[in-house]
């Protein structure tokens, strides 16, 4: 079967756990690259593993020959005017997180999208580890019972330390700790729940730490949600905390409580009544991008293609998770719970 033949617009951090992943899959082929750097041949070939074309005109891009798919990884305010041209042209898409920064952007990428007919991903590569399989095989065997509460939480400080800090701080960049980085914790819980929200409340704050103090919004944000059947989650995105890398996931059911990588369940028998069972899965450890596991969503999403067929996490899967996120992010301005049905699906 021939090879899926890929361009990838933004050559930064994300980009390069993408390229990484590309090298190692034999069924793609990345064929041009868009970026404001100027790269020699032997660069380009380090980090792509072929000779691909080099642009620094996204229209110019968009032409090249057997183009099929676009890789977006630029900052996250030009997402939607690269995702509409490109679908425009005709080019199925592979688009890092968040989509938009604001929900008009989201629903005329949403437009774009399925008037072209176009395949597309989303960059919630986490899906794909293996804790969250984990977690789906407990939900799906019963082993929680009925789930009444959630909670997913984002602790990953982005200071100077990161690249990303001088863009990231930035609103109209940035956007909010939630949509700038959170928004994998979201996606989580929207995807763990498998049920419609009704309703969200949010608060925020920052961090009193000085290099927090350039940041154009709240750095951590706190969001209550309430659910069509009348259970709740709480999800925190915080990315001015000072300490390791934290993924938290605790899911409260009838019958057991999954904590991370801890279980307890009435449906295992012979357990102690006040110990945790400690199971030994892969979890979400770290915030760079050359850990996360862009392989098994891009081999599915270059199988989809190749067989012409749905995948997991196309525009409107993550579409759900953002139009959640833009509520929030509407509570937070308004001080007041949103519910879901005041932005129009």
């Amino acid at each position: 079967m021939a090879k899926v033949k890929i361009g990838i617009v933004g050559i930064g951090w994300a980009a390069s756990g993408h390229l990484a992943a590309f090298r190692d899959i034999p069924d793609c082929e990345v064929v041009a690259i868009c970026s404001s750097k100027d790269l020699t041949r032997d660069e380009i070939l380090d980090m792509c593993g072929s000779d691909a074309a080099l642009y620094h005109d996204y229209d110019e891009f968009l032409t090249h020959p057997d183009l099929q798919v676009v890789d977006i990884c630029t900052p996250h305010k030009l997402h939607p005017p690269q995702a509409i041209a490109a679908a425009e042209a005709g080019k199925h898409l592979m688009i890092e997180k968040p989509l938009a920064l604001d929900y008009d952007s989201l629903l005329a990428m949403r437009k774009a999208i399925a008037d072209a007919g176009v395949h597309s991903t989303v960059f919630f590569e986490l899906r794909f580890i293996g804790h969250f399989q984990f977690i789906r095989s407990c939900l799906e065997r019963g082993l929680l019972g009925d789930v009444h509460y959630s909670e997913v939480d984002y602790y990953h400080g982005i200071g100077p330390w990161y690249a990303q800090y001088a863009w990231n701080i930035k609103k109209d960049m940035g956007g909010s700790s939630l949509l700038t980085a959170g928004i994998h914790a979201l996606d989580a819980l929207i995807a763990f729940a498998d049920r419609d929200v009704e309703e969200v409340y949010a608060y925020s704050a920052k961090s009193s730490m000085p290099a927090m103090q350039a940041y154009e919004y709240d750095t951590t944000s706190v969001s209550i949600i309430k659910f069509a059947d009348g259970t709740t989650a709480k999800c925190t995105s915080s990315i001015d905390c000072r300490q390791p890398y934290v993924f938290n996931v605790k899911l409260v059911g009838s019958d057991g409580t999954l904590w991370n990588d801890k279980l307890w369940s009435t449906k295992l028998e012979g357990l102690r009544p006040g110990e945790w069972v400690t199971v030994p899965t892969p979890q979400a450890e770290s915030g760079d991008v050359l850990d996360h596991p862009y392989p098994p969503q891009m081999e599915h999403f270059i199988e989809c293609i190749q067989q012409d067929k749905p995948n997991l996490i196309d525009f409107e899967e993550a579409f759900k998770t953002h139009r959640v996120a833009f509520a929030i992010e509407k509570s937070l301005a308004e001080g007041r719970p949103v519910k879901l049905s005041e932005l129009p699906a």
